[in-house]
């Protein structure tokens, strides 16, 4: 090895590079690798026995042209963003699955349960995202009050937080672009469509943080795990026969508010992945998000009879005790209520879809029905790996100790539970 006697200085160049950089964007075709602007280093030491300056290339940052789920045309930096602010529901929850939460520079106060004053409508109900992070999340300054009362961004509170990339859940194309253009920062909107952890648009939402912050490996990742959970749920239950298959009601399913056993879904997409006979078939449209829909109770006491089992959400107890004590005949012609079949799935819904107890009520309702085809399935094993997954965290036991998760999957005793 050659001994270096004096370093005289440096020299930095730095070559600039006509054209745009391509990385990810729909002209990255026609642009080879060799054609990627760098910025070069070029070293000049004095050597024994030489007179070649060492060079160390490195990318300069990449401006890419993405697109959200609302269709607007965003320029980015791919992971050159350090202060990251989200608001509207379920924007903080998507970005805490592939995004760094040390990059958060504020948060909404529904988020912030060290604040006194601030929106608490979903504090019984378990919040995986917050349960991860809540230490965090607590130190943080406030971008906005948030919560299901809060239709527009707050601009100015947002300002004051100095993000350099605000993510949001507020669909409305020109209140983004003019978010965007007030605060001088990419404004990204993401949507998790109509069927939740299991749509498209969900899955398209994270690659696109993944995209944008440098995390399309973890994005892949999330969505790679789905995918085969989606598949092991419906091959357990492909080959049951049509005769075999019990008449399943799911009901109590809300989106922007509680609801009682006369909300349901007849296109409710946990049943269509289980391969589940759904007794609800012929109400008019698809309903709200995630084809939740109203049914009279008149149709309610007519399908009584082909109610083998009642699945039940969390959320809704405290809706359907208050109507069963005031009439205990209420679920007298059930078929389910009658043989004891009813059973409690988790709220999913708080501040919009918690994704992976989507995920979990599936596996459960699959187990539930089916119970010989997923005998080896431990509810709180399933849920502690999917939120191992999805949040780095095993929180099944913090979850089912929320006022609204009732200690967890269970089968419901229908002399004690509404009394």
């Amino acid at each position: 090895m050659k001994k270096i006697n004096r370093i005289t200085g440096f020299l930095v160049v730095f070559t600039m590079i006509f054209g745009l950089c391509a990385c990810g964007s729909k002209d990255a075709a026609q642009i080879s690798e060799t054609e990627t602007p760098v910025v070069t280093v070029e070293e000049s030491v004095v050597q024994e026995e030489t007179t070649e300056p060492s060079k160390v290339e490195l990318e300069a940052p990449c401006e890419i042209t993405v697109t959200d789920a609302v269709g607007r045309e965003v320029t980015v930096t791919p992971g050159g963003y350090n202060r990251v602010v989200c608001i509207g529901a379920g924007a903080l929850r998507i970005y805490s699955y592939i995004g760094d939460v040390a990059l958060l520079c504020g948060i909404e106060d529904i988020d912030n349960t060290a604040l006194e004053e601030r929106p608490k409508m979903f504090d019984s109900v378990a919040r995986p995202y917050l349960i991860a992070n809540e230490e965090a999340f607590t130190a943080l300054d406030s971008c906005g009050v948030g919560g299901p009362n809060a239709q527009a961004a707050e601009a100015e509170k947002i300002l004051s937080c100095n993000p350099d990339i605000v993510i949001s859940e507020y669909g409305d194309v020109e209140k983004a672009d003019a978010l965007q253009e007030q605060l001088g920062v990419p404004v990204i909107t993401l949507s998790s469509g109509y069927n939740g952890v299991f749509d498209a648009a969900f899955h398209n939402s994270m690659l696109l943080l993944g995209t944008i912050f440098g995390k399309e490996e973890r994005a892949q990742t999330i969505i790679d795990y789905i995918d085969e959970q989606v598949a092991e749920i419906s091959a357990r239950t492909a080959d049951i026969a049509k005769e075999d298959k019990p008449g399943v009601y799911i009901c109590g399913l809300g989106n922007w508010g509680t609801t009682n056993h006369l909300m349901t879904a007849q296109n409710y997409i946990s049943f269509e992945i289980a391969n589940i006979r759904n007794i609800v078939n012929d109400l008019d449209g698809k309903g709200i998000s995630g084809g939740i829909q109203s049914i009279e109770e008149e149709k309610f006491v007519a399908l009584g009879d082909e109610m083998d089992i009642i699945i039940m959400d969390a959320a809704a107890v405290k809706n359907i005790k208050p109507l069963y004590q005031e009439d205990n005949t209420m679920f007298d012609t059930c078929k389910a209520w009658n043989e004891g079949e009813i059973y409690l799935q988790m709220a999913y819904n708080a501040y919009y879809t918690n994704f992976e107890i989507a995920l979990a009520n599936t596996w459960y309702i699959a187990k539930v029905v089916y119970p010989q085809q997923f005998e080896d399935i431990d509810m709180t094993e399933k849920l502690n790996e999917i939120t191992g997954v999805f949040l780095g965290k095993e929180l099944a036991d913090e979850i089912f100790s929320y006022n609204s998760c009732f200690g967890g999957y269970q089968k419901i005793d229908t002399d004690t539970f509404f009394n």
